[in-house]
This record gives structure tokens, sequence and C-alpha cells, in this order.
């Protein structure tokens, strides 16, 4: 599925829209470059699940847990990761395996970690299309 946006309100609506439609269990891989809208994306993510607390990126803390709403979000960077071992140490089981929804950026670097079912999010500017265009993959998720 392709979704082009044209505002960070559309990517973040997007976002919304998928979390209110995420189900237990599921898991999110984020690409995208620096200031593509990824984060944007994942503050929707959390509102479409009724996560009201503040969301922002975890890049230094490698996970960061949001809970209040109809299901935990957690929102992995795991772009320091040296090594894939290195997610054991955080108990990456618990939270792929468990019954919130994971969001992944940089999933790339941990994919032999990955379950085969994910579903992948790939976010690209194209700045010929102006400022706020975004092209926006989605790979995995059923349609209806």
């Amino acid at each position: 599925m392709r979704v082009e946006t044209n505002s960070p309100e559309e990517t973040f609506d997007l976002g919304r829209r998928m979390g209110a439609d995420a189900k237990p269990g599921q898991i999110y891989t984020l690409n995208g470059d620096l200031g593509a809208g990824k984060t944007i994306f994942t503050k929707g993510m959390a509102a479409g699940l009724g996560i009201e607390e503040p969301v922002s990126s975890p890049t230094f803390t490698i996970v960061q847990e949001y809970s209040g709403g109809r299901l935990p979000l957690y929102h992995f960077d795991v772009y320091r990761i040296g090594e894939p071992e290195e997610m054991e140490e955080i108990g990456y089981d618990d939270y792929f395996f468990g019954e919130g929804v994971c969001l992944i950026e940089w999933a790339e670097l941990i994919r032999e970690l990955l379950p085969e079912r994910v579903i992948s999010v790939s976010i690209e500017k194209d700045l010929e299309k102006g400022f706020d265009y975004r092209l926006i993959h989605i790979e995995g998720m059923e349609e209806r």
C-alpha cells in the first residue's frame, strides 16, 4: 500500500488511524531518513492507541514505553545497537511477543531477531513535490 501525505498533520493522522486498528502483539518497523516524519507518525500511532502522554524519540534509551491507552506502545530506536545480542539485555522478547504494540526504528539492524510477520512502514521525502510531501509505503498489513 502507498499513501501520500502533504503535511505533518496528514502523516500524524495516518499513524493515528493505524494505531486505532493495531492489535496486541503487532510489530511495526519504521524506516525513513532523518526528518522524514518518523516521530510525527509515532505520535499519531500513540494517539490512535489512546495514549495521551508526550511521545519523543528513544534514541538514547533504546526503548520508550507508553501505557495508558487501550494497548501499551513500545517505541524502539535500535540505531545504537552494535550487536543484535544487546537486545537480549533489555529483554526484547518480552516486548516483541507480549500484548503491546512495538514500533521499531532502524529495524534492519536487528532483522534476525524479528518475527516473520511484521508491518513495514517506510517514509520518503520528495522535495520536488514540496517540503511537507511524504510517500509512505506500508507492507505486511492485511487489506480491508
